[in-house]
Parts: C-alpha cells; structure tokens; sequence
C-alpha cells in the first residue's frame, strides 16, 4: 500500500519571521510560509507541484519516509491522488498508456490526459483504470496533526 504522505521540516527563517520547507524524499520540492498555516498550504501546494513534475517528466516517484520527530507530514492534495496512483501503477506493472488504453477501449490521449495533473478527469474513470490494473484506491480520514 503506497500512502501519499511525505515528511517535511518546516525551519524557522533566520530573522525569525516564518519558516521554509524542505521534503528530504523531493529535493526539488522548496518553499516557505509567514507563519505555520501559511507554511502548510505552501508546502502542500509544492508538494503537488514536485509530483505533478515527475509524472509529467516521467520520473519516479520516491515510497514516502517515515515522518521523523520535528518532521510535519504533508499529504498529496485529494485532486492529485488518483492521478499519482494510476502513474505508479502503470510504472510497476510496466504497462504503457496504449495497452492500458487497449483495455479501458478508449484511446492513448485519453490515458494520457488522466495522467495529466492539469487535465480534470472523473474520479470514477481512474478508478475503473486503476480496477483494470488490479488496483484500487482506499480512502482512509485521519485526525488533523
């Protein structure tokens, strides 16, 4: 089970208003905040940015760390899951986006537009390709850190 949760440290700023974020599994993944609401959103919607990069690019994506003490666990916003579910699934079975288009009986830029980050596809659509791949998503509610 692949759960999109990803460690951040939030460091305070050196002149002590706000702090920047680090995601030590997304290198690439840099923001900071005014305060620590602030600093949330922020690196929530970077964290989006670092992963909606990689599936675009076509790069892997890194089996989230276990949050450390001082770390702050940072979810892939509910719009992205899906989407990052269906990549990962494809990139582990080694499936291209035609056989899977092959499959669902529609055709490749269809695939390839539920990978796109950008595009709005139906939840229910990648469900049923994610299905076809002998996957499904699990929604689980946990209380807010």
């Amino acid at each position: 089970m692949f759960t999109a949760t990803y460690p951040a440290s939030f460091l305070p700023e050196d002149d002590g208003n706000g702090f920047h974020v680090r995601f030590p599994d997304l290198p690439e993944a840099l923001t900071g905040g005014a305060d620590f609401e602030d600093t949330l959103v922020q690196a929530t919607d970077c964290l989006a940015e670092a992963i909606a990069g990689r599936i675009a690019r076509g790069d892997k994506i890194p089996v989230p760390s276990r949050v450390k003490s001082g770390q702050h666990p940072v979810s892939v916003p509910l719009y992205l899951a899906p989407k990052l579910a269906l990549y990962l699934a494809l990139r582990e079975g080694g499936m291209p986006n035609t056989e899977l288009a092959k499959r669902l009986g529609v055709s490749e830029t269809v695939v390839r537009r539920m990978l796109d980050p950008k595009h709005n596809t139906k939840p229910e659509r990648i469900q049923a390709a994610l299905g076809s791949l002998g996957k499904r998503i699990v929604v689980r509610f946990e209380d807010a850190a």
